[in-house]
């Protein structure tokens, strides 16, 4: 007999609760060979992470996350091939193919394999008939339908290659900030947050931020200071460092915080260490702007979240389990499976 979503939902929430209370040495163990298996990964990193996914895997938010869609009675093999550029950031995909009752066969990114099994091994021992849902494969040959992430050059090959097989096929993707001149210091450290947690590397980190035409941006970066301590990472400091010899060289105008880049663009992917800045001259300008890059943003934080679709500075990390990449609804996608 199939397992209900309702004991699904629960063995989410145990997971959720394992997030919380996993043990010190337990813990420290883990960051030490996930840490050995990608050197962007730090403690504090995989702390944030943890704490992320224990406050979104919460009997009410699975509740209302999963509430309302009519669930294929038809468990299909979907094929995940995962991003693994911050830590446990595949996590949702997996959930979500366990929850709507589907077998997820995972091809694990080589850069955050060991936090992903660690979890997906938790919630198999907390339910052991999930093991019948879970299958780690290589290649995705016996699939039926396709959630594959991937660099803009890799998602055009998956289209390509998975063309005949429903699928979600995600690609490069940054977020922004944006700014309207009546921000405060903690305002403005709070976006610090969204730009330099997990180095940059994950596409709900801020990469760009539009600001008023008379915004000064000397304010921006004194109160940047409270997240120097990402220099103090080697791979951070080599790109920061790199950036910047390249600025100097090409004599392109840019401002030095001393950790971070700042340089004018109307490009939205900027480099790791660099922040990309443009201007606008009025809100109409502004949504002109982000209309013509929409496809290419993941989300935008503003202070409150005053711009319409923002979310509050400070947040763009803690995605709640309805905030779906690319605005994709993952859920929906498997219900209709």
């Amino acid at each position: 007999m199939e397992m209900s979503i309702e004991r699904r939902a629960t063995a989410l929430a145990n997971l959720g609760n394992w997030f919380k209370t996993i043990t010190p040495e337990e813990f420290s163990n883990l960051c030490q060979v996930a840490i050995n298996q990608n050197n962007w990964f730090t403690k504090d990193n995989i702390q944030k992470a943890f704490n992320a996914w224990g406050e979104a895997l919460t009997e009410e938010k699975i509740g209302h996350w999963i509430k309302g869609y009519n669930w294929s009675k038809n468990p299909r093999k979907v094929g995940l091939v995962l991003a693994g550029n911050i830590p446990l950031v595949g996590l949702h995909d997996v959930l979500s193919v366990i929850i709507s009752g589907h077998k997820a066969c995972v091809k694990y990114s080589s850069q955050d394999a060991v936090l992903m099994k660690a979890a997906l091994q938790t919630l198999i021992d907390l339910e052991p008939e999930l093991k019948s849902q879970l299958a780690e494969v290589d290649r995705l040959n016996d699939i039926e339908a396709v959630i594959a992430t991937g660099s803009d050059n890799t998602a055009r090959y998956f289209k390509h290659y998975f063309a005949k097989h429903p699928h979600i096929i995600r690609q490069n993707r940054v977020s922004v900030g944006l700014l309207n001149g009546e921000e405060t210091t903690t305002d403005l450290q709070n976006l610090g947050l969204d730009i330099f947690t997990y180095y940059g590397l994950g596409c709900r980190n801020v990469a760009k931020i539009y600001c008023p035409k008379s915004f000064d941006l000397t304010q921006f970066i004194a109160a940047q200071d409270t997240h120097e301590n990402v220099l103090s990472h080697h791979k951070y400091q080599n790109n920061y460092d790199y950036n910047k010899s390249v600025y100097l060289v090409n004599k392109e105008p840019h401002l030095d915080s001393g950790f971070f880049l700042m340089r004018e663009s109307s490009e939205l992917v900027s480099p790791i260490s660099v922040v990309f800045y443009e201007s606008y001259a009025s809100e109409a300008e502004l949504s002109l702007k982000l209309s013509a890059q929409q496809d290419k943003i993941q989300c935008m934080v503003a202070k409150d979240g005053w711009y319409e679709g923002s979310l509050p500075f400070g947040t763009a990390q803690c995605p709640e389990l309805w905030d779906y990449a690319d605005g994709v609804d993952t859920l929906e996608f498997l219900a209709s499976l």
